[in-house]
């Protein structure tokens, strides 16, 4: 541990891109995230600005941690859009729709119940769709939620961040049956709650698919986009590129998990689709590309155009999602959800408040305060990466925008 003050003087940001002059539009982004490294605001980023599958700004900045164009991140949360990939493209196939009930490919949810005075005071639940998963409306809590039914989810070995490394668990069917043995929060459909819903997801695909979750994104996805560094562990003898993990207290920095010794070195004991997933900027910026073609990438189409819309915009009734999605997102989005609208996997921008062609602008963050956008409108994709706990103690997503799409206006 070494305090901020003691280290400021020899630590410098030094970016992989060329020198932006004071005229470069992006030069505003570039001295943003070289200002927050050297500050020892962030351990290191790095960002990938893209349009229309050309590559507008890049820059790697290495700070606390050494960071280059090979580097792999834990993207935590932004697994989620991933995961809704695969299901969207399963609902292309005909396996499933948005609207199927969970219960038809997970029996383990045909007799769900819902907490009403508390975790012993229960009643039936009704029918929970796919969609409920993908929008945060299934009524499934976490054990870090801090809900009454936060401590029955750590009770049930069913912690967040951990669950997926425990062989006792028994993979994603086992995590069901836990998390099925369980009350709701609320009944499918009536509330925003951010919680395990889309490791289930994950589980539907499976079933849907009929081959593990990891092989179908790998098939469906990954080896279409040429996202050959996103996995769910770090492939063997790559270790030494997976970035090492921190958090700051009171001033101080402390290595939360090395890269060198992380659990993500070993294939974990269940493929989890809320948070599993190990990547690169190269591949997430393929995978954000995408979306922000309207499914194609380098000409090869990965999701049909429509199923890339459905994806992208508000899906179903939103007037739960203001509160539970404004207190969620200071943290989790690296940002505010002002203007948001909940979509299929991620969050969907209503206005052009971000910045000029910033509406309709998909997005979603992870814990380790990775963010990205996608706007399909316009072809534009931002993917940024760093390595620090919690989400939100720099807000990157709403303090890069505007120079974002500044530049492009420039």
């Amino acid at each position: 541990m070494q305090t901020r003050r003691a280290i400021l003087a020899g630590t410098a940001a030094l970016a992989a891109s060329p020198a932006r002059g004071a005229d470069d539009p992006f030069a505003p982004v570039d001295r943003l995230l070289a200002k927050l490294v050297s500050q020892e605001r962030l351990p290191c980023a790095a960002i990938r600005i893209a349009r229309h599958g050309r590559t507008l700004f890049e820059g790697h900045y290495s700070g606390r941690v050494k960071v280059g164009p090979g580097s792999l991140y834990r993207i935590y949360s932004m697994t989620k859009p991933v995961t809704a990939c695969a299901v969207m493209a399963l609902c292309e196939d005909g396996k499933l729709s948005l609207e199927t009930p969970v219960a038809e490919l997970a029996p383990e949810f045909s007799a769900l119940t819902v907490m009403k005075s508390s975790p012993a005071d229960t009643e039936p639940a009704r029918p929970m769709t796919v969609a409920h998963l993908l929008t945060h409306s299934s009524g499934i809590a976490s054990s870090w939620a801090g809900t009454a039914l936060s401590p029955a989810y750590r009770k049930a070995g069913l912690d967040a961040g951990t669950w997926m490394f425990k062989p006792e668990i028994g993979g994603l069917a086992g995590f069901a049956t836990r998390l099925a043995a369980l009350p709701l929060q609320f009944q499918p459909g009536d509330g925003w709650l951010y919680g395990f819903s889309h490791d289930i997801a994950g589980l539907v695909v499976e079933r849907a698919a009929g081959e593990p979750f990891g092989a179908y994104l790998k098939r469906r996805l990954f080896q279409p986009m040429g996202m050959g560094d996103t996995d769910f562990s770090v492939a063997t003898g790559q270790g030494g590129r997976l970035t090492d993990l921190y958090t700051w207290r009171s001033g101080a920095a402390y290595l939360v998990e090395a890269g060198a010794t992380s659990a993500s070195l070993k294939p974990p004991a269940a493929e989890s689709g809320s948070a599993g997933l190990i990547s690169s900027l190269e591949d997430y910026s393929r995978f954000a590309g995408m979306l922000a073609g309207g499914g194609t990438l380098g000409g090869t189409r990965v999701l049909k155009a429509e199923t890339v819309a459905i994806m992208t915009r508000p899906y179903g009734p939103q007037n739960h999602v203001a509160e539970g999605l404004g207190k969620f997102a200071g943290f989790g989005l690296g940002g505010s959800g002002a203007g948001m609208g909940q979509a299929i996997g991620g969050v969907v921008a209503l206005d052009d408040q971000g910045g000029p062609g910033s509406r309709g602008e998909y997005s979603w963050g992870g814990a380790a305060s990775t963010t990205f956008w996608s706007t399909p409108g316009s072809g534009l994709s931002v993917v940024v990466m760093t390595q620090l706990l919690p989400s939100g103690v720099v807000k990157l997503r709403d303090t890069l925008r505007p120079l974002v799409y500044g530049a492009l206006k420039a």
